[in-house]
């Protein structure tokens, strides 16, 4: 069974966007996962198809309607769907690679974007939403943040990448940031390929790679570095 990916959005036109690309787009194509994209303002009900009004309380901008939203979100996902409801808001859940593994282990996912000022609450709570966030940051919508978040979650779908082991050593699968990469010239501009990397022992460098992946991980992610080391059991040496 394919992951299924349903979308909402005031804006159908931004998809597929990078998603029909590269690994994701070829993804697509051969049926690996699927991706249904629905205009909430086709559930509006006046005659200007509005989707949105004024805050309660006062304040700017124009906050997205709980009635319209939910008749989308109804249409998209009934109640014996069992795919996570997501809503990309920069108040979320900090999107992690932990996050996406398990997503990318279920049936898939309805994505709602957000825009305006922001979702009227009662819809959250009521349709069951999990704020999602990219990152501390505000963009004008959600819609770039789905697309960031489905191609994060398409390349870990089995026979995806050509290399599964890629998906295995990258970037925060292991708690680190990754070690540095070359490949060929042996020298450009005067600078070499550590000597380690082209030596053949095999263990020297994965300890060369073990070493430089805690090195950047110590200066560049403090904050990855010290979760990891709270993790760690303690020693009873």
């Amino acid at each position: 069974m394919s992951f299924e990916a349903s979308v909402l959005t005031l804006y159908p036109d931004m998809f597929p966007g990078t998603l029909g690309q590269a690994l994701a787009g070829k993804a697509l194509k051969s049926g690996a996962w699927s991706l249904d994209i629905t205009q909430i303002r086709d559930f509006a009900t006046d005659r200007h198809r509005s989707v949105d009004d004024t805050p309660a309380g006062g304040g700017a901008g124009m906050v997205l309607r709980p009635d319209i939203l939910a008749r989308a979100i109804d249409h998209v996902s009934p109640a014996d769907d069992d795919r996570p409801r997501l809503l990309m808001s920069p108040r979320g859940k900090p999107l992690t690679q932990e996050m996406v593994r398990n997503l990318a282990t279920g049936p898939g996912a309805v994505i709602v974007c957000g825009r305006f000022e922001g979702v009227d609450e009662r819809v959250i709570g009521a349709r069951q939403l999990t704020e999602v966030s990219i990152g501390d940051y505000v963009l004008s919508g959600g819609e770039v943040a789905a697309q960031v978040l489905l191609d994060a979650i398409v390349r870990l779908l089995p026979g995806v990448m050509g290399n599964a082991v890629s998906g295995q050593t990258e970037s925060f699968e292991t708690g680190l940031l990754e070690h540095p990469h070359y490949t060929r010239p042996s020298e450009w501009e005067g600078r070499t390929v550590p000597d380690v990397l082209t030596s053949g022992n095999h263990a020297k460098i994965e300890a060369w790679r073990r070493e430089q992946a805690e090195h950047l991980t110590r200066e560049r992610r403090p904050d990855l570095w010290q979760a990891r080391a709270r993790k760690k059991p303690p020693s009873h040496g």
